[in-house]
């Protein structure tokens, strides 16, 4: 349904360190620069993902819903995930581990990036 996202960052550099560490775990590769503007695709086969440098990137809202939510290929991947990311200046907003509420088999970990972006690395084949 959903061709690609993008987010605006402050610091294309941190961001990309931040990404390629976080994701790397997850199959998820920078696949290459944008070609008609300044940030970097990720993607496993195609990019979905773009971190794009904005001059007014949208300030980080803990109350506003908005969270990305990759798949990981495994429970290890979600925690290596997580590992990758509190090392590459994300903070943690939930361990990994089983999320029951959402459904008996979902597995996930939760980080705030460094722009304010909540994101999630999620295995199983529940879904909420």
């Amino acid at each position: 349904m959903i061709a690609h996202i993008s987010i605006g960052v402050s610091d294309l550099d941190r961001s990309k360190r931040f990404y390629d560490a976080a994701l790397e775990p997850l199959g998820y590769r920078c696949m290459r620069a944008m070609r008609t503007a300044t940030g970097y695709g990720y993607g496993a086969d195609t990019i979905a993902f773009y971190v794009v440098l904005a001059e007014h990137p949208i300030a980080p809202d803990e109350k506003s819903g908005l969270h990305i939510c990759f798949a990981a290929p495994s429970a290890a991947a979600v925690d290596a995930f997580h590992a990758a990311a509190l090392r590459c200046g994300g903070r943690d907003n939930g361990r990994p581990g089983p999320r029951p509420i959402y459904d008996p088999d979902y597995y996930a970990a939760f980080i705030i990036d460094p722009d304010g972006y909540r994101i999630e690395a999620y295995f199983g084949p529940g879904e909420v």
